[in-house]
């Protein structure tokens, strides 16, 4: 059922310990699967319960990825069948990778975590009864997940259900807007580059990064320079240069410039061959301008994917690496792989983060080294139409969050 929004703003000024049994949240049901304004829905449901080992937090701000808009199309997965085929009774989902609130309720096992804690919350769920090996990372542990897309009870509701190993201090000096906005992308950026040894960016190195304006490559930008490295942004509007100039960037290369994007053509086709060879040289030029020397970037941090890979893969240097997080443009990419084995470089698959480079990621930011990068914060009745801009790519440089339970005061406005 809906209720108007006033109901929401009510509870707003509620004690922290007054847990109702039922709360607003935006549903995504398989019968809307489609563009986000139209799948997103704001229902009425009942407040999660929570296990011993978790904590329900009261959502002051959600940020906003793109994860929620593939939830919101049921593609390329129809995480609410997944889970239903996992043994889940709840016939919707509740997104929201990225949040800041206050801590309402804690498991009986749950240690360091308290009611009334001011937290941000990452994104990374595992079953700590896995018991790891001290030397193996969370994320490669089986029960890993995406809490907010592959996992429900996000944080598009006024209360979010999470491990209590997500909750991480707000940092102090951030408004809830701004600490709801960086974790998902930062930690993935951080791991990005800090999670592959021996391919660990260093001091003097050059950084591609793909869309430098957007929410993963603002702090790709961000964290290259924290540790020294030389960052280029790869921009597709000349108006986001000064954005990754202003983060960090030596230099921006505008990807309008060039058409060879997509599959490899056939390599019996010469002269399709050399004209595709011809517009990837003339990038790899405009990376060493951007520069300022001839140096080929040592890692390139990918997202898109299918129409980027074959030029990431053949401008990155001899012995070094294309790591890849997503793949916005397509999942299927070719590689010539003569010039990836005789030059010996690495391809590498990056998934979120650890707990440990969650923390890390906070802790940048907590003393001030990483900047959440806040472009626009959207009002709680706008979330469907943020998830359909963002779908049709109009949303602005940065990240976006929007306003759950935190006052009013910091609709629109610009970090």
């Amino acid at each position: 059922m809906n209720e108007p929004l006033h109901a929401l703003d009510a509870h707003v000024h509620a004690p922290i310990s007054e847990v109702p049994r039922f709360m607003h949240a935006w549903l995504v049901r398989a019968s809307r699967f489609g563009e986000p304004e139209r799948a997103f829905v704001r229902e009425t449901v009942e407040v999660p319960s929570i296990g011993e080992d978790e904590v329900l937090v009261r959502v002051m701000a959600a940020g906003v990825n793109y994860n929620n808009v593939w939830a919101a199309k049921g593609f390329p997965v129809d995480v609410i069948a997944a889970r239903q085929r996992a043994g889940e009774r709840a016939d919707f989902h509740i997104g929201g990778s990225d949040a800041s609130g206050v801590v309402a309720r804690v498991g009986a096992a749950v240690k360091g975590v308290a009611v009334g804690d001011e937290v941000v919350l990452h994104c990374g769920m595992w079953d700590r009864s896995d018991a790891l090996p001290a030397d193996i990372d969370n994320t490669m542990d089986p029960s890993f997940r995406i809490w907010g897309y592959e996992s429900n009870y996000g944080s598009f509701a006024q209360y979010t259900r999470v491990k209590a190993s997500q909750c991480l201090p707000k940092p102090r000096h951030l408004t809830w807007e701004e600490a709801a906005a960086y974790m998902l992308v930062g930690a993935t950026a951080y791991r990005m580059l800090r999670g592959w040894a021996p391919h660990v960016v260093r001091a003097g190195d050059v950084v591609l990064v793909w869309g430098g304006a957007g929410g993963l490559g603002s702090m790709a930008i961000q964290l290259a320079r924290v540790f020294g490295a030389k960052p280029v942004a790869v921009v597709s509007d000349a108006s986001k240069i000064e954005h990754c100039l202003r983060l960090g960037a030596v230099g921006c290369v505008d990807r309008k410039r060039f058409s060879h994007w997509g599959a490899l053509p056939a390599l019996d086709d010469k002269q399709a061959m050399d004209a595709w060879t011809r517009e990837t040289r003339a990038f790899g030029r405009a990376i060493w301008e951007a520069v300022g020397q001839k140096s080929n970037p040592r890692i390139v941090v990918e997202h898109p994917g299918e129409d980027t890979i074959p030029t990431s893969t053949y401008v990155c240097d001899a012995g070094g690496m294309v790591v890849i997080c997503a793949g916005t443009t397509g999942y299927l990419a070719s590689i010539d792989l003569r010039h990836h084995w005789m030059r010996q470089k690495r391809f590498q698959g990056s998934h979120f983060a650890s707990d440990a480079e969650a923390r890390a990621t906070n802790d940048l930011v907590a003393e001030r080294k990483l900047d959440p990068c806040l472009s626009h914060t959207f009002a709680w009745d706008e979330l469907a139409v943020c998830h359909q801009r963002m779908s049709e790519g109009r949303l602005p440089p940065g990240n976006v969050a929007i306003l759950v339970g935190a006052p009013r005061e910091g609709l629109g406005r610009r970090a």
